[in-house]
């Protein structure tokens, strides 16, 4: 159906989509070209002047005007007004309404109360009667789209919406209403309605009062047959009339509506048209007076001047127009005060009565990734061309968010930019086109994007008692029914929905045609995941899915589905227990999930049930259990790898991976990072089937699990930073969260766990907020601080000011961020690398800033900027503004050296510079950590700046934000290029960056110092004085909370006190949980030890803003309550420094797991209040299966004894080892991470204690394999042996023999250290090195290399090196004959020859290569005597082995017939055989066959007859295979007297096995028969089955017992059922065919009888007739067929089959004879058939002419004889010429047929356009089936 709709769609000339039903709707599209301009330019047009002034100033004038007029702006609706004539073009037609499209892509409508006053009385006259009258003919039948008409502007109506709409008329009275009686003159052309018919022409209404305008009937005959809209004109159908003749002053006109006339008119000054008369749609000679920027002004008639605007130049010549230029034009609009005429030069206006183009359907709503800017006018918009080559418009506000963000300078000519066609305006001829990102990427533009069960977003557009409607698009609105608001009714929905509230809603039902859309706000609907009902065909039993009851009565439920399918649900099914009465149970609108139990889609009958079966279907089963394991296995914060199965719009499908892809869990894209630049990155890059490790299990609210990868939520989880619940909530918390939605009162933050706060507008930002949708997007990550806590409501208010939530040290914080994003990108670059395919990823990742590229311009844009293409850049755009271009003037095609400073991966751009100070680098020794620069800023991208040093011209990365919350800039803040900074250098060294990392200087950070900070720890150290708690004091408290790592005790309300792991126990039990000794609500009594700032918040990798409070330290070591108090621990004082210089290198400390940091893959521990440790990964443990899950072998809180090895680098934590201090000596086995795969090489693997080693391919097993690096990826934890580890360097071995010394494993490879391990002969194994012309090399170790020289590789003489190549790549393992060694030289010479090494020959035989030598000739002749060995093997076995069974009905079907060859052909289709095998057979045996040997008995049958009878094995073999088989026994004899006695004892086992098969087969009950005896049983147990009966005859006739079969065929006779009419007419047909072959013309003719008299006579007549015809006796069939003719006169299959046999005979005369008297015989209604048959006999076999004119003769006498036709042109397109079957469709399809079947006919006829002929050929046949689909309404009325 689809390709039906698009090539001949419903309803005549293909409609545009309009915005909606009402008129309001209509109008949303109007506004096109919203300009306030209009008013002034009027003024100064109106220069035009009325006819009643005298003609001498005329020209004063139309200078005036002329000069006045300096702009030409496109025609605006503030510019329209009552009265303004407009020529318009009919887009859409409805029952009340035609939708106008007007010029400049306005449009209007005319309501049908104004078409014309006859038509308006006939609607009166029906609405006063009741009843349709019939000459009354609906809108639609009248107009079709892409007429023109004549409109008045009659009202402009503003809606509430403050949108405009154009109300118009093209009722005459009023168009014409400047044309009086006296004015008409011959030519005029005018419009005019049917008024009425009369006898001989039509009365027409053309609105001049006291005119009576006729139109003859003949001149309207050539205008009906063109329309093709019925017979007659209808009245108030719109006329194009030329006045032809006027009479009597004009009180009698006469007309013509003859198109050629129409077209031809044009007005002249002898037809005298003044201002006030003159109408829109006359063609007139304009000659250009001036032309503007944007149009031309025209003079015209002599005497008046007009406008064309430059949307109406004719773009074949667009701006090539010259004064005094002569132009056909035609009158668009006249406005009647202003008295301005606007006219259009474009070509399908010119011939009055055209109409313009359409767009095809495709194209509305398509995207077109690149069109060009052709121009940009201020006022009014932008001028594209589409990749088509077509022009297109976008009005401003389409070009971008907000008028105010249109940039001029970002439409210069040229300039390419991807856009949407959202609509056509047709009097323009141009596409309208949209810009904007949301209208691109909309799902839906038009009613035909939504589909039913489609789940939309929408918003509450208004409420109504019916229902509410619901906005889904501009332009797009459905309806919401009340019973639909909610899975309950609701009494009072405006209490819940409010008008522009976003809703979520499913499509009910969809009707495009009619613009109705019906949707559902039921959640259990929307959520469904099971199918969707929408069409009687797809309820098939068994399907379970989800309606709602619709009526609930005493017989059961009545349910509703999609799309208006209803199905009942009797009252037995409504559930297990007996329901009496349902309507109580059920109530209207209900969800229920039901399952199909029966279906007739026919009767659209449905029925139901609410049982579902027991077990649930496997959808069901999928849907429900992965939910329970989540619930089990999951929780929030734990890291899973998921694998991605589907990129959505807004995220990621994916399935988690540990539990085998069972679970189905979702990525918000917004949740891909913490960057929004590179979450929509990532997504672009992301594909499916790629794996994505260490993602977190964020929730599963909903149905769906959501998961997450933003680094700052995944830290602030596992540090334990996060709060579980409401109640843990306290004021002046840090929390990490995401942004939830953004209301214009604030924004919505959600954090882990569920919990959900506000940040009101006033504490969003340190800046004034106008917008809040300029400062945070939706998923963005944030830090907030809770500001207030409503217990009651459950309220939280968060205050996200950068001041507030910043840690003070913002360039530290700025930093981690920009190398958070740095690393990110990475991972990009790393991903897109692995992928390899596309070159053009490739190319992105190679090209990092600081890259020198060698580029040629391509082209200098009019802003400065310049494109350019190279070899590296390939598909990438590479561009350079005019600021980086520098001093230097280049034109295109020049060759540029230039530098990259950024690249845009998202869209494929890659940003460079020609400007010299960065090409001159200097060295960067120099360079330090922390040293302050100058910088100039030279390129600015979303997250970060690229600066350039001042000093050495190197790039650098600048971060833009200095916080998560840092998002918004006033213009003046933000940096602009060029712009000179002060950067401090974080990072030096060189990285796969391209860049230094950097922060801004101190002079721009200012703004984000924390304001209130000094007043604030004043504060608190009152409060501190206040409690006057020091050192020593002994304090009683309760325990408020137990953390992992400290306890919190209240010590009175408004005071906290903390004590750590550490000061709970004198004697900590190593493993033990110190903390979990207390218990929540117990009370303590503790000793001050100190006072320290606890941050609430923890270090994360991205350094995150704390929180801070002075609060004491407390101690419950009962040593410590009772001694003496000797530290303060106070972080202020003392300096970390000194604290860690207290533990010296190799002490046992005692230390408490804080948690395991998955991103830097380290255990962080505190040992004390104040001191913190780092336990790296490799020295956790020894044990491989503790590192692979470490997370799992260490628990919060835990006691865990460590040895110090040092400090870490930033001097701020102590760094430790459980596994003691590792020594990396020789012959140690410790544990490694390979960091690295480099293939054909080995691995890199990362030690303890920060150091490399490598491990080659030669070491990773004993056991050399193919592809050895296949199981190692990076990150995986192994065992390794230490071989060696000197000059700092370390090579290791994973061998299990060097791991595991004790364990017996086989070393298959041993390890070859030196050229002494290699001896001659013997055999080695390696891996190919490399090819080159002296021979192939050959890895044997890490330091042996051997060579093969390359007639060593293989006994072929191969030319072509690149077949070794081919067959030996690198890393290839194989094995290697020692030919030599030269130990001096360390030289050894390596074979792979196949009898050197005992395996195949490298290089296949089937290459067919020469060979080296002579000996091979020798080798051969050994083969070949195996190989007759082993055929003589085969031949000798009885047994049913599969190998016989193959090769011996191939022998069997080749060979020659001879004496013991029964003659029966059998057909039979041999399921083993191959077809081509089959088909080989089948020539062999056609050649064969002599002439004169008679035919064979044919047995056609559709079973597999397996020939592997052994028992006829003998008969079939002629005498030379039995000589040669003689023989080949005598050989094998004697080979058998010189066997041994242990060869004679393996013989016998043989023998044994084959006898022992050879049982088993005869067992076998699907063996084949043999023997008699075997088809006795056969036919005993199937005595019905004729195949089984016609086997046993063949078996008999090859053995030539003709008697026998003779006999077999009787007793089938006797046994076969009476019944089984057809299994006895097998076995009469295989007797005739015996006796035909093998008796006597006697014996023939009497079985024959027989067979007559037991069977259906015909059927035994046709089959003794194809024998006969089959066997050549062609006069005997003759006599047959004309005793048939006599007995059977009445059957038409005789006469055909008879005619079919004639002419297969030759005799053509004699079918036609044949035919006349076939049609004497048979009765009238077979006539046709019958001659249609015999004309397709004709073609088939004897005079395709003749056939011609039988078809020819037929269709003449039987036009409507569909079927004939379709069989004509069947036959025509095989045997006839192109130009016959054209002719004969084109006859088709212009004969008044039914709809449907026309249908058919232009289907074929362009489905044989499309397969046989051109582009034009196939326009042709669209636009004949447009004008039939055009006249079709008229033609069924009539």
């Amino acid at each position: 159906m689809a390709s039906l709709e698009e090539n001949f769609p419903r309803g005549g000339i293909q409609k545009k989509p309009t915005e909606g039903k009402t008129h309001n709707d209509k109008l949303e599209r109007d506004n096109l070209f919203d300009i306030h301009h209009e008013e002034r330019s009027q003024k100064r047009k109106r220069g035009q002047k009325d006819q009643e002034k005298q003609k001498k100033f005329k020209a004063d004038k139309t200078v005036a005007a002329k000069d006045s007029v300096v702009n030409i702006e496109p025609l605006t609706i503030e510019a329209l007004s009552e009265g303004m004539l407009l020529l318009g073009c009919i887009k859409e037609v409805s029952d009340y309404e035609l939708v106008i499209s007007l010029p400049n892509g306005l449009s209007g409508f005319v309501p049908v109360t104004q078409i014309s006053d006859a038509y308006s009385k006939m609607l009166s006259k029906q609405v006063a009667q009741g009843e349709l009258l019939e000459d009354l003919h609906s809108l639609v039948d009248m107009y079709s789209p892409g007429t023109l008409v004549r409109c008045i502007v009659t009202s402009i109506e503003k809606s509430a919406d403050g949108r405009r709409s154009i109300k118009l008329s093209i009722d005459p009275k009023k168009v014409n209403k400047g044309l009086n009686a006296s004015a008409l003159t011959p030519g005029m052309l005018l419009s005019g309605f049917v008024s009425s018919m009369e006898d001989h022409g039509y009365l027409i209404d053309i609105g001049v009062s006291g005119t009576h305008a006729f139109l003859p009937r003949q001149k309207a005959q050539n205008y009906i047959k063109a329309v093709k809209r019925g017979s007659d004109l209808k009245i108030g159908q719109n006329l194009n009339c030329v006045i032809v003749e006027v009479k009597s002053e004009g009180r009698v006109v006469h007309l013509s509506v003859d198109r050629s006339e129409v077209a031809a008119s044009l007005a002249t000054e002898q037809q005298k048209w003044t201002l006030s008369n003159l109408l829109p749609g006359l063609v007139v000679k304009a000659r250009v007076q001036k032309v503007a920027p944007l149009g031309i002004k025209v003079s015209f008639l002599s005497s008046f001047t007009g406008i064309v605007d430059f949307m109406h130049m004719d773009p074949e010549k667009s701006m090539n127009y010259a004064p005094d230029q002569v132009v056909k034009a035609c009158i668009l609009s006249v406005q009647p005060s202003s008295k301005v005429v606007r006219l259009t030069l474009r070509q399908a206006f010119l011939r009055p009565g055209g109409s313009p183009d359409q767009l095809s359907h495709e194209r509305m709503g398509a995207v077109v990734e690149e069109s060009t800017v052709k121009a940009f006018y201020k006022q009014f918009g932008a001028v594209f061309e589409l990749d088509d080559g077509t022009l297109a418009f976008a009005r401003l506000k389409h070009l971008s968010k907000t008028r105010k963000s249109i940039k001029p300078g970002a439409f210069k000519a040229g300039c390419k930019y991807k856009c949407r066609i959202i609509d056509y305006s047709l009097m323009d001829e141009m596409c309208v086109v949209s810009l904007k990102y949301q209208v691109i990427e909309a799902r839906f533009l038009q009613y035909q994007d939504i589909h039913t069960g489609d789940v939309v977003q929408g918003k509450v557009f208004s409420l109504k008692p019916i229902g509410m409607q619901v906005k889904v698009a501009d332009g797009i609105k459905g309806l919401v029914p009340s019973m639909h608001l909610s899975d309950v009714i609701l009494r009072q929905p405006e209490k819940k929905y409010n008008t522009g509230d976003e809703v979520r809603c499913r499509v009910l039902e969809c009707n495009p045609e009619g613009k109705k859309l019906i949707f559902t706000l039921k959640k259990s609907l929307v959520q469904s995941k099971l199918p969707v009902l929408s069409n009687y065909e797809d309820a098939k039993p068994g399907l379970i899915t989800h309606g709602f009851v619709v009526c609930a009565r005493e017989f059961g439920c009545i349910v509703k589905f999609y799309n208006d399918v209803k199905g009942l649900v009797p009252k037995n099914e409504l559930s297990s227990e007996p329901i009496s009465s349902p309507e109580k149970v059920f109530h209207e609108g209900q969800v229920v999930k039901v399952m199909v139990l029966k279906c007739e889609p026919e009767q659209e009958r449905l029925l139901l049930s609410f049982r579902l079966s027991s077990n649930p279907t496997s959808e069901d089963r999928k849907q429900c259990t992965p939910k329970k394991k989540e619930e089990v296995k999951y929780q929030i914060g734990e890291m899973v790898d998921v694998k991605i199965l589907k990129k959505k719009d807004n995220g990621l499908e994916v399935s988690i991976l540990e539990d085998e892809g069972n679970v189905i869990a979702f990525i918000p894209t917004g949740h891909l990072s913490d960057f929004v630049a590179n979450c929509k990155l990532l997504w672009h890059c992301l594909q499916e089937g790629d794996v994505l490790p260490r993602v977190m299990y964020l929730s599963d609210k909903g149905e769906c699990v959501i998961l997450s990868r933003k680094s700052a939520l995944i830290s602030a989880v596992q540090e334990e930073q996060v709060v579980r619940s409401f109640s843990e909530i306290q004021t002046g918390m840090l929390l990490t969260g995401y942004v939830r939605n953004v209301m214009p009162f604030g924004v919505f933050v959600e954090f882990p766990f569920g919990v959900t706060g506000l940040a009101p507008k006033v504490s969003m930002s340190d800046k004034f907020v106008t917008d809040t949708k300029d400062h945070f997007v939706v998923g963005q990550t944030v830090i907030a601080k809770v500001m207030s806590i409503d217990e009651e409501k459950q309220r939280v208010l968060l205050n996200l000011k950068v001041s507030e939530c910043s840690s003070g040290d913002s360039a530290a914080e700025s930093f981690a961020l920009l190398n958070q994003y740095f690393k990110e990108i990475k991972e990009i670059r790393n991903l897109l690398k692995r992928r390899g395919e596309p070159s053009m990823a490739r190319s992105l990742c190679e090209l990092v800033p600081g890259k020198e590229l060698q580029l040629v311009v391509q082209d200098v844009k009019e802003d400065g900027s310049a494109l350019f293409s190279g070899s590296c850049v390939t598909g990438l755009t590479v561009t350079a503004t005019r600021y980086h271009l520098g001093d230097k003037n280049i034109v295109p095609g020049e060759k540029t050296k230039a530098l990259v400073l950024h690249v845009d991966v998202l869209t494929s751009k890659v940003y460079v510079s020609l400007r010299g100070e960065l090409f001159k680098q200097r060295p960067k020794q120099w360079l330090t950590e922390y040293s302050q620069h100058s910088a100039i800023v030279q390129h600015i991208s979303e997250e970060f700046a690229t600066v350039s040093l001042l000093e050495t011209g190197q790039l650098a990365a600048v971060p833009i934000a200095s916080h998560f919350n840092d998002t918004f800039r006033f213009d003046s803040e933000k940096l602009k290029v060029g712009q000179t900074i002060s950067v401090t250098l974080k990072v030096v060294k060189a990285s796969d960056h391209g860049v230094f990392l950097a922060v801004q200087g101190s002079a721009k950070r200012k703004v984000f110092v924390r304001v209130r900070k000094e007043s604030e720890t004043a504060a608190e150290e009152m409060t501190a004085v206040k409690h006057s708690l020091s050192l020593g004091d002994v304090v009683t408290g309760t325990v408020k909370s137990v953390k992992p790592t400290h306890v919190t005790v209240a010590v009175d309300d408004k005071l906290t006190g903390s004590i750590h792991a550490s000061r709970i126990l004198d004697q900590v039990p190593i493993g033990s949980f110190p903390t979990y000794t207390l218990k929540a609500g117990q009370k303590v009594t503790a000793r001050v030890i100190g006072g320290r700032d606890v941050n609430t918040h923890r270090y994360l990798p991205i350094t995150h803003p704390h929180f801070t409070q002075t609060i004491p330290e407390l101690s419950i070591r009962p040593s410590e309550i009772k001694g003496k108090v000797t530290a303060m621990l106070n972080l202020k004082e003392d300096s970390t420094l000194k604290k860690l210089g207290l533990y010296s290198v190799g002490q046992t400390v005692t230390c408490f797991v804080k948690k395991y940091n998955i991103l830097k893959n380290w255990l962080e521990v505190e040992v004390g209040p104040d001191i913190r440790g780092r336990v790296p990964l490799l020295l956790l443990s020894l044990n491989t299966k503790i590192l692979k899950h470490p997370e799992k072998s260490f628990k919060n809180g835990q006691a865990i004894s460590a040895t110090v090895t040092g400090t870490d680098v930033t001097e701020t934590n102590l760094c430790l080892s459980l596994t003691g201090i590792q020594s990396l000596e020789q012959g140690t086995v410790t544990v490694g991470m390979v960091k690295k795969v480099t293939p054909h090489v080995g691995l890199a693997v990362a030690l303890p204690g920060g150091k490399t080693g490598k491990v080659s391919i030669f070491h990773l097993n004993d056991t050399y394999v193919e592809n050895p690096l296949n199981d190692f990826k990076v990150g995986k934890i192994i065992r390794c042996y230490i071989l060696s580890n000197e000059n700092g360097k370390i090579h290791l071995s994973l061998r299990q023999s060097r791991l595991n010394p004790k364990s017996s494993s086989k070393v298959e490879d041993a390890e070859i250290t030196c050229v002494k391990d290699v001896k001659k002969g013997q055999l080695v194994r390696g891996y190919v090195k490399s090819i080159s012309p002296s021979g192939v090399f050959f890895g044997l170790s890490t330091s042996l290399t051997g060579r093969i020289l390359f007639q060593n590789v293989s006994p072929y003489f191969v030319q072509k090196h690149s077949l070794y190549e081919k067959y030996l790549p690198e890393g290839k393992l194989l094995t290697a004959k020692v030919l030599g060694v030269n130990g001096k030289e360390k030289h050894i010479e390596l074979s792979l020859l196949p009898e050197d090494t005992g395996k195949p020959s490298v290089l296949p035989e089937s290459l067919g290569l020469p060979r080296y030598g002579a000996e091979e000739e020798k080798r051969e002749a050994d083969d070949r005597e195996k190989r007759e060995e082993l055929k003589l093997k085969t031949k000798r076995r009885r047994g049913n082995s599969e190998s016989e069974q193959e090769a011996k009905p191939k022998k069997r079907k080749t060979c020659p017939a001879d004496e013991n060859d029964s003659g029966i052909e059998v057909y039979y289709r041999e399921e083993d055989d191959d077809d081509d095998q089959e088909a080989e057979a089948a020539k062999k045996k056609s050649m064969i066959r002599k002439p004169s040997e008679a035919p064979r008995l044919q047995v056609s049958m559709g079973f597999t007859w397996d020939e592997d009878m052994n028992a006829v094995d003998v008969p079939v073999l002629n005498q030379k295979e039995e000589s040669s088989e003689s023989e080949e026994e005598e050989d094998q004899q004697s080979k058998m007297k010189k066997q041994t006695k242990k060869e004679k004892e393996l013989e016998k086992q043989k023998k044994e096995k084959e006898l022992c098969k050879l049982e088993a087969a005869l067992m076998d009950p699907s063996r084949q028969p043999q023997s008699a005896d075997d088809f006795d049983r056969l036919v005993l147990s199937s005595p019905n089955s004729s195949i089984l009966w016609l086997q046993y005859m063949a078996f008999h006739l090859q053995a030539t017992e003709i008697e026998k079969a003779r006999a077999v065929a009787e007793r089938a006779l006797k046994t076969i059922c009476f019944r089984e009419e057809q299994e006895k007419l097998n076995v009469w047909v295989a007797l005739l065919n015996l006796e035909n072959m093998y008796g006597t013309e006697e014996t023939l003719m009497k079985v024959f009888e027989r067979a007559v008299q037991y069977n259906e006579p015909l059927k035994v007549f046709q089959h003794l007739c194809d024998i006969y015809a089959n066997s050549e006796k062609y006069k005997q069939a003759e006599e047959l067929y004309h005793t048939m003719l006599k007995r059977f006169r009445q059957e038409k299959s005789v006469w055909l089959k008879y005619a079919s046999f004639l002419l297969k005979q030759g005799q053509k005369e004699a079918t036609h004879r044949l035919l006349e008297r076939a049609l004497k015989a048979l009765p009238t209604k077979e006539h046709v058939d019958v001659i249609s048959r015999f004309a397709q006999l004709e073609f088939r076999f004897g005079d395709p002419e003749h056939a011609k004119a039988l078809f020819e003769s037929t269709l003449s006498s039987y036009p409507k004889r569909t079927d004939i036709w379709s069989i004509y042109v069947d036959i025509m397109i095989k045997h006839g010429s192109q130009k016959e079957v054209r002719d004969i469709f084109e006859r088709v399809v212009h004969l008044s047929l039914a709809p449907k079947k026309m249908k058919f006919f232009f289907k074929r006829y362009l489905d044989y356009e499309k397969k046989f002929g051109t582009t034009e050929s196939v326009l042709a046949v669209k636009r004949a089936a447009l004008e039939y689909v055009e006249s079709k309404s008229s033609l069924s009325e009539t």
